[in-house]
């Protein structure tokens, strides 16, 4: 089939708001697979446009190269803390096509055979509307990962600088699990399809990530009740909590007709306090006002006077700027606030030990989950890329620093016979903005997807 015919209809085709970006598979494949079901329904092995959406290559295609164009995975960007999982067929034997990418990349990479267990194929519609399905779980396996993975470092308060120690999968570091990878039949049986095996890494993800939001708002709701506790006995004067400071001595207690006032004076003011404290209302017992402590600036006094001119007291001390705190001594009510106060400290201790526990060993499940769906996709891609008998060999690249560029266009060259979509040289396509708008920066020759292996830093 013919994709399009000119680059004015690519052009026309970006105008119409046609954008490939990270999201274009979910879309794109959709699309793809309704233009070649038409085809074989008319009993096409081509077909010239019109299409029902626009593509951004204008050359010949077959109903397979047309399947290729648009299985890519998601996001490409690239940061330290990435791994490179590619694929390409073995041409002569897989040791012959090992050595080849070896030689290429010499001095820009470390790579490691990345084992892909024989699966079920399944029917080509099956592995295109799975390839959407997995770009999907993809997302998700990584954003549940990153959401632990945070949430653990949060747990661990002051302790963070053990985080990366407890990351393991399998007993091993999240690297090695990768450049080491070996898939868990126990967990994911050889002999389910496909699909299925998607459908059980899907339940475990949402299992996961609904256990977390479970346990980190029981936890999360114990330490902001402490906290909201602890930041009472701290502050200022005029907001913090009085009960540690004062004493039963401070107050006139049980008494029918008297009682003690609080009152947050600021220093400037406190030569005036003692001057008008005693005529702001009438019934004040004179000589009561008394230095309980100081903070900074503010100062707080005692006062004593009779019940029934407190109200018209508090306001005169308004007036002067004498700040009344709303204090009662109670005993009792003071004991059982130190009480709750142990009570929400010894039960976040108790919770901490099992909560760690929990998200070390579900940190090993969620990035086992993760890196399953990576070898799940790069068996579907692989096939619907080289088509069967299956015969690639995928390998885990480990770009050295500031070799990025280098390694990208050494791989784009070694592997640019595979597919004559290609646009031609990768520095054509970055020079191009049209294909670059159009989401061809994110297509190679060969199957590509990018292992994010560091969860520790802030999101990216």
């Amino acid at each position: 089939m013919y994709l399009g015919n000119t680059a004015k209809g690519v052009k026309e085709a970006y105008e119409r708001n046609f954008k490939v970006h990270q999201g274009m598979s979910i879309g794109g494949l959709r699309l793809c697979r309704q233009e070649v079901s038409l085809c074989e329904e008319m009993g096409l092995g081509e077909r010239r446009g019109p299409f029902t959406f626009p593509v951004p290559i204008v050359l010949p295609y077959s109903i397979k190269i047309y399947f290729r164009l648009y299985i890519i995975a998601g996001g490409m960007s690239f940061a330290p803390g990435d791994l490179w999982l590619i694929s390409a067929p073995n041409e002569g034997s897989p040791q012959e096509t090992w050595d080849k990418l070896n030689r290429t990349t010499n001095n820009m990479s470390v790579n490691y055979k990345f084992n892909v267990p024989d699966l079920k194929v399944g029917t080509l519609d099956q592995l295109v509307g799975l390839s959407d399905d997995l770009a999907k779980l993809d997302t998700a396996a990584e954003q549940v990962t990153r959401k632990l993975t945070q949430y653990f470092a949060d747990v661990l308060e002051d302790e963070q600088d053990k985080l990366q120690e407890n990351l393991v999968v399998s007993g091993k570091d999240v690297k090695t699990y990768v450049t080491k990878f070996q898939w868990e039949s126990a967990k994911y049986p050889l002999k389910q399809s496909l699909k299925l095996l998607s459908d059980i890494i899907g339940k475990q993800i949402t299992q996961i990530d609904n256990d977390l939001k479970t346990k980190s708002t029981t936890y999360n709701n114990l330490k902001n009740t402490l906290a909201s506790i602890d930041r009472k006995a701290t502050g200022s004067l005029l907001t913090k909590d009085l009960s540690e400071i004062v004493k039963a001595d401070d107050f006139i207690l049980n008494s029918e007709y008297l009682q003690t006032l609080l009152v947050v004076i600021p220093k400037t003011l406190a030569k005036e306090w003692q001057r008008k404290y005693e005529t702001l209302s009438d019934m004040v017992v004179p000589g009561s006002s008394r230095l309980i402590t100081e903070d900074g600036d503010q100062m707080l006094f005692s006062v004593t006077l009779f019940k029934k001119v407190i109200d018209e007291y508090k306001a005169h001390c308004r007036e002067n700027k004498f700040i009344v705190r709303d204090f009662v001594y109670d005993e009792e009510s003071l004991k059982i606030g130190r009480n709750e106060r142990d009570k929400l400290v010894q039960e976040k201790q108790r919770q901490y030990a099992p909560l760690v526990r929990w998200l070390k060993i579900n940190f090993g499940e969620i990035f086992s989950a993760f890196v399953h769906v990576k070898a799940l996709r790069v068996f579907v891609e692989s096939v619907l890329r080289y088509g069967l008998p299956v015969n690639f060999q995928a390998t885990v690249i480990e770009p050295n620093k500031n070799s990025h560029k280098k390694l990208r266009a050494a791989l784009h060259n070694l592997y640019l016979h595979l597919d004559t979509s290609a646009a031609g040289p990768i520095e054509a396509i970055e020079d191009n903005p049209i294909l670059m708008s159009l989401g061809m920066h994110d297509y190679y020759p060969y199957v590509f997807f990018k292992i994010n292996i560091d969860f520790t830093s802030m999101k990216r």
